[in-house]
């Protein structure tokens, strides 16, 4: 079965979705950022967390994972896994792996932040990770900040809440939800079980 490494930088929320992976036929294994990832057949970044702290962390394998990265082998980036795809953030300093340009920003409006529970996701654009993914369908949330692509078309859904952000991007092997599809049940097991099929392609 094809292997994907869960980088464990520093974040909780591992063991979730470890379970949730391997319910989608991969092998799910937790690596720290001092273990090599040449084998890995895919790479998973999870995350609730800081970003200043979480750029720290990956700084040993940074180079690595980039490489990695465009050398094609998928990468999925969860909540700030997702926000790391970007050069920087609001929330402090530290360089992301900037696979996107762009920068992460904090939820403003009058609503309650951090962002937490379910909301619905609106389709930009079609994309594999979402195959039999209806509009409007519900997945869950828990976030202070979104990114903001300087490229829009990498957008693939968006959602409300005080204001529209982007709740999920792709492009060629990079995928990223500012949601938790581990926390998401049946769609969410089905956005995970799609990542999967890419990755034993």
């Amino acid at each position: 079965m094809p292997q994907i490494r869960i980088i464990d930088y520093g974040v909780g929320n591992l063991l979730s979705l470890k379970v949730a992976l391997e319910k989608t036929g991969l092998t799910a294994m937790i690596a720290t950022p001092n273990q090599k990832l040449e084998d890995a057949d895919a790479i998973a970044l999870p995350g609730v967390g800081n970003f200043s702290a979480a750029a720290e962390a990956l700084k040993p394998i940074r180079e690595e994972l980039i490489e990695i990265t465009n050398s094609g082998t998928p990468i999925l980036g969860i909540c700030l896994g997702l926000q790391l795809f970007f050069e920087a953030s609001e929330e402090g300093p530290g360089e992301g792996l900037a696979f996107f340009k762009g920068k992460d920003v904090r939820l403003t409006g009058p609503v309650k932040v951090p962002h937490m529970g379910w909301n619905s996701i609106s389709m930009i654009k079609q994309n594999e990770l979402f195959n039999d993914i209806n509009d409007g369908a519900y997945v869950y949330f828990v976030h202070s900040l979104y990114p903001v692509p300087a490229e829009k078309e990498i957008i693939c859904t968006q959602t409300e809440y005080g204001e529209t952000f982007t709740s999920s991007v792709a492009e060629k092997n990079i995928y990223g939800t500012q949601f938790h599809p581990e926390k998401s049940g049946e769609i969410g097991l089905k956005i995970l079980k799609n990542f999967a099929r890419m990755v034993a392609k």
